[in-house]
């Protein structure tokens, strides 16, 4: 059998003829995961966003204190033995905490990741039965990211995602160099783009007009109902199913190929521009933490599409993932349980 070696390189792979074996044409169709000497090829993921240190307090007393933000999607896909580059601002005082915790990350690569002197992004987090949404108050920040290290890249990642863990993550014109960049799918979660950019008090939900400037282009878009309502210029309440099917319609006509509309408990809504799919959640027997489970549908959709299943099918996947998610406290339980079979984890 002649040995192929395969070179993933922008703007696809390649498969690269051993020195001494003559070159023949060849037609190559490949479906599912790829195999090379038995052992699964890693994809690579590409994540931009925000390490936070997150403070995270519910109603009946319960209190986490954590790293979060774009290291949840890092978490979940290292622990899933997919190779990640992080392209992340975080704070010089934080760098201790994260580089113990991601020591044994072993398919994480940090060329990207940029420490800033002070705090970080430190966030308050409080969950109340009587609220829509989480109530977040933002203590500090980093700035913006810069794009050189993403635009310097050699090799294209297999799907590229951004997630707004402050709103502030990265200027819209450095967005759209690297998007105008990219071959391959890029995902984006709205997350704090919805929020007031405010620091020190309350961040409410404010309209989000500007969101098709940040959305063209983009072939997946995760949002929570909040955050669709955001867009639709009404944050006082969720959008509902009619709302959201507008929304979808006009993300459609952007490029978007999938809308993932997260419901917490009740799943996640999947809208394409041929079908309409709920993807009801299991039921959680044990609900220790749920910061980070949009994070986890999404990395482990992402996951599933990369390595070709349908919309559905990965959201499924993803869905499936983040229900048993609601049982974890913290990054540490995420990398070590998210590749563990239901049973065990």
């Amino acid at each position: 059998m002649l040995p192929l070696h395969l070179n993933k390189t922008r703007p696809g792979w390649e498969f690269e003829i051993p020195p001494g074996a003559s070159w023949f044409p060849a037609v190559l169709e490949i479906s599912g995961p790829l195999e090379y000497h038995g052992a699964s090829l890693m994809a690579e993921f590409g994540l931009i966003g925000t390490i936070t240190s997150d403070r995270i307090l519910y109603d009946d007393g319960r209190f986490f204190r954590m790293l979060g933000g774009v290291l949840y999607q890092a978490a979940v896909l290292c622990g899933l033995d997919e190779n990640v580059r992080l392209f992340s601002n975080c704070g010089q005082d934080m760098r201790g905490e994260v580089e113990s915790l991601t020591a044994d990350w072993a398919t994480l690569k940090r060329e990207g990741l940029c420490f800033i002197a002070g705090p970080g992004h430190v966030v308050e987090l409080r969950y109340s039965e009587l609220a829509r949404e989480r109530e977040e108050i933002l203590r500090s920040s980093v700035p913006p990211l810069d794009p050189a290290p993403l635009l310097a890249g050699r090799s294209e990642p297999d799907m590229l995602l951004l997630v707004f863990n402050s709103g502030f993550d990265i200027r819209i014109d450095d967005w759209r160099r690297v998007r105008a960049r990219a071959y391959c799918p890029v995902w984006m979660d709205i997350h704090s783009l919805a929020l007031a950019k405010r620091v020190g008090v309350h961040r409410d939900y404010v309209p989000l007009p500007e969101w098709r400037e940040w959305a063209a282009g983009v072939h997946y878009l995760q949002a929570n109902r909040q955050e669709v309502a955001c867009m639709i210029g009404r944050p006082e309440r969720w959008a509902d199913g009619g709302e959201i099917e507008l929304f979808a319609r006009d993300a459609f006509g952007l490029g978007v190929q999938a809308v993932f509309v997260t419901m917490g408990k009740d799943g996640v809504l999947v809208l394409t521009p041929a079908e309409t799919r709920m993807i009801t959640a299991p039921a959680a027997e044990v609900v220790v933490d749920t910061t980070g489970c949009g994070d986890v549908f999404c990395a482990a959709a992402m996951r599933e599409l990369v390595r070709g299943a349908p919309v559905f099918e990965a959201a499924a996947r993803g869905v499936t993932l983040a229900s048993r998610a609601v049982a974890w406290a913290g990054l540490r339980q995420t990398f070590e349980r998210a590749g563990l079979p239901a049973g065990q984890s």
